[in-house]
């Protein structure tokens, strides 16, 4: 883990191309969807929550949100168990389901919602995320929307934390003590 620093972190995805992308990212899933009466847009807490609400601001498609968290129980940095600490309140059975993440690194847990989703009977699922560290993809996971591919380092802003710290920012950062 980085080293804390009080200054800000450094900016790898400045806010402008934050809100660039997430207009593209908004008229593909309209396009996509546009015959759809319902998309279920499910955000993956907490990391997701401020990529997710500025995604749906601008999607046309009619849409509900929920919510579900995860956790990946293991030694060490040995991937673990993925257990469900908040689950689903709406049936995704028959429904189009949008899964919507912060990011993809190893893709363990990811694997496990996208199939539980699928086992729970969704018509479709598919996966829009912010962030892609492909480098350290340990399971295949389809990314079906993406933001940005980035690098194997740690980051933080845009609804990204350390230590629960730095989500609000604007954009997305590099803690200076992980460069």
């Amino acid at each position: 883990m980085p080293t804390e620093k009080r200054n800000r972190p450094r900016v790898l995805i400045p806010e402008s191309d934050l809100e660039r992308r997430l207009d593209e990212l908004a008229r593909q899933i309209d396009a996509d969807y546009a015959d759809c009466p319902e998309l279920v847009c499910v955000g993956v807490l907490k990391g997701s929550v401020f990529f997710l609400v500025e995604l749906l601001r601008r999607l046309e498609v009619p849409v509900v949100m929920d919510f579900l968290q995860a956790s990946s129980y293991g030694s060490g940095t040995t991937p673990g168990e993925v257990r469900i600490r908040k689950d689903l309140e709406l049936s995704v059975r028959g429904k189009d389901v949008l899964l919507v993440e912060d990011i993809v690194d190893t893709g363990y847990t990811l694997r496990t919602i996208l199939d539980l989703l699928r086992w729970r009977g969704a018509r479709s699922v598919k996966l829009c995320a912010l962030l892609d560290k492909a480098s350290r993809r340990e399971v295949e996971v389809p990314i079906d929307y993406l933001g940005f591919p980035i690098d194997d380092v740690f980051v933080v802003g845009y609804g990204l934390d350390y230590d629960e710290k730095y989500r609000n920012l604007p954009y997305v950062g590099v803690l200076e003590g992980d460069l």
